[in-house]
Formats: structure tokens, C-alpha cells, sequence
């Protein structure tokens, strides 16, 4: 995605992907982020499969609101249980999950 100036969305359920943010912006430095941690409804983890999906639906969807180019997702019980759907619906952004 080389020249596109748009930022990459990285989501989380809390703050710990703030560590997958680091990470990021120090293997691309020329791009910029948004992140988005849902520390309202965290953890996600105690969450049923459906609602997990509803909410990074609902998180991923402000992140495209944003004009991102791209989305990371910085969850682990979001890449497990709703990275396909978040494909499917975000589609044609390109969707990443950290288990990925």
C-alpha cells in the first residue's frame, strides 16, 4: 500500500495492543495509525462469540469512519472468533489478525 497516505487501523479490546501499535510503527515508519481500544466492554475474552463479533463489527466500522486503508486486529479473541466476518464485512479493506 505504498503511496496511499490513509492510516492503518489497529483495534484492540483494551490498551495491551498498544504493544502491537509499537511494533507496527517500528516496521513501518513512513505510515500512519489509528488506534481504537474498546476499554468500555473489555474483556472480551469472558464475551459469547456472537457479542465479540458485534462489538469489533461495530469498533472496526468507526475505524473505517476514519478512512483507513487497512485494518490490524490487536485482539486475540477478535482475530479467533470474528476475523472472517470482520473480512467479509470490511471487504475490500484488507483485515489482520494478530494470529494471523
Amino acid at each position: 500500500m505504498k503511496g496511499d497516505p490513509r492510516p492503518i487501523g489497529v483495534f484492540d479490546s483494551g490498551m495491551g495492543g498498544l504493544t502491537v501499535l509499537r511494533a507496527l510503527a517500528a516496521q513501518l515508519p513512513d505510515e500512519h495509525f489509528v488506534y481504537l481500544g474498546d476499554t468500555a466492554r473489555l474483556p472480551y475474552g469472558t464475551k459469547s462469540p456472537d457479542t465479540v463479533r458485534a462489538y469489533a463489527l461495530q469498533a472496526t466500522h468507526l475505524l473505517l469512519s476514519e478512512d483507513v486503508k487497512m485494518v490490524v486486529i490487536a485482539c486475540n479473541t477478535a482475530s479467533a472468533v470474528a476475523l472472517e466476518a470482520l473480512r467479509d464485512a470490511l471487504a475490500p479493506v484488507p483485515v489482520i489478525g494478530v494470529i494471523d
